[in-house]
């Protein structure tokens, strides 16, 4: 008899899957995304010292009155270039990317290419 699985347990194998290769160092931390209905999350982690250098999401004071004018799209685009920005502010210039098990496409995109575009390179 086969098990049904949710999605959420699908995502979680998919990230311990991912996890196996994708590993963060001092020299090339991290950039770990979380994504909910309603927020995203984004974090850079240097996993030899266990530490979050930087980290920024929807939930911040700075986007609460942003977000009822923009979609999740353009929120995450934001966040994107908001990690960004903090990771030069600690001098981080190349990431890992780990997307947490979720598919590159939609939010998780939109977040990597605005990180891109604010010059991390991954």
């Amino acid at each position: 008899m086969t098990r049904i699985k949710t999605r959420r347990q699908s995502r979680e194998r998919r990230h311990l899957r991912l996890r196996k290769k994708v590993q963060g160092t001092a020299e090339r931390p991290r950039l770990a995304v979380f994504r909910s209905l309603k927020h995203i999350y984004a974090q850079i982690i240097d996993d030899s010292e266990g530490i979050t250098l930087a980290f920024a999401s929807t939930r911040e004071s700075e986007f609460s009155e942003t977000q009822e004018e923009l979609n999740k799209s353009e929120l995450s685009k934001k966040i994107g270039a908001n990690i960004a920005k903090r990771a030069k502010e600690k001098g981080v210039t190349s990431v890992v990317f780990d997307r947490g098990g979720f598919k590159y496409h939609g939010r998780v995109k939109a977040l990597a290419e605005a990180a891109r575009q604010e010059g991390l390179i991954f």
